[in-house]
């Protein structure tokens, strides 16, 4: 077994694809290293000058120093728990083929984060009136500049946390009354939103003005009793082909996240022992994972 643990503000998910994969050739002692030798160029997330960004910006995003002090869970409180599934690719096949229309084929990964949305939804008592998605979306290639070959190969090589959790809001009563393929065009279009360059250069103009307080995704507070919140985090591009340490292809490869409070967390990742099959790790409210 080998493990290894981050810390998401100094690498995020595609650091440490680069990192295994470094690892697991390193350690077949091949003796000619082939893999590509990470950038720590920060000057590739410098802030624009004058520091400009969207006003969306401050929708997504909270200063710690704003937000009222963290309510202790009492015992009879529902808590995140994590569980690992296995999931068939037919089935995502499946869910692929219900959430797309039209010749408008959406994402596997679009398609399951519909569905898992709208069961939730579907699933949530008569209190909760609103839930909100977060989808992770890596910068990488957004910030690649123009007819920049070096700085396109920086930013594809770059260790470090080039990511933004842009969220959608809908109300109980929508998710349940839409098909699959509406609300996967909800999450569509929330991604397409931080899908593009400006969005990143505004995210780090914000940091960079509001600096050196300490902020997070504003997806993971809840704003009032009456709702709830899930982030989707997808690993599906992990290298599982490279992953071999001497000791021939693993069996099993997943992931832990504990992150506190009461936003659940999912991470979809491809499985090792047949392609197209998913291994998702959920850390999620109790009453979410019996649904």
């Amino acid at each position: 077994m080998i493990g290894c643990t981050f810390d998401h503000r100094v690498a995020d998910a595609h650091s440490a694809n680069m990192f295994f994969t470094a690892w697991a050739e390193i350690a077949q002692a091949k003796g000619t290293a082939t893999y590509t030798a990470p950038s720590l160029r920060r000057s590739l997330l410098n802030p624009r000058r004058p520091t400009t960004y969207d006003a969306a910006i401050d929708d997504l995003y909270v200063l710690l120093s704003s937000l009222p002090p963290p309510k202790e869970l009492k015992a009879s409180d529902d808590r995140l728990l994590s569980r690992i599934y296995y999931i068939e690719g037919k089935e995502i096949g499946q869910l692929q083929s219900m959430a797309s229309y039209n010749g408008c084929r959406r994402t596997k990964l679009e398609s399951f984060s519909a569905f898992l949305w709208k069961t939730i939804a579907e699933g949530s008592c008569a209190q909760i009136k609103k839930v909100n998605l977060g989808i992770v979306v890596d910068g990488r290639k957004r910030l690649k500049g123009r007819d920049n070959e070096e700085k396109i190969f920086s930013m594809q090589t770059y260790f470090g946390n080039v990511l933004s959790i842009p969220y959608a809001e809908a109300s109980v009563c929508d998710l349940k009354e839409m098909n699959l393929d509406g609300v996967a065009d909800m999450i569509h279009a929330c991604i397409e939103g931080a899908n593009k360059e400006d969005h990143f250069l505004g995210l780090i103009n914000w940091v960079e003005e509001h600096r050196p307080q300490p902020a997070a995704a504003a997806v993971y507070f809840k704003n009032s009793e009456d709702e709830e919140a899930i982030v989707i985090s997808s690993r599906l591009r992990f290298p599982v082909a490279q992953m071999n340490f001497g000791w021939e292809m693993p069996d099993f490869g997943s992931y832990h996240f504990h992150w506190g409070g009461q936003t659940g967390y999912v991470m979809p990742m491809p499985s090792v022992s047949r392609e197209g099959d998913w291994i998702v790790y959920m850390n999620l409210l109790k009453k979410h994972l019996d649904i």
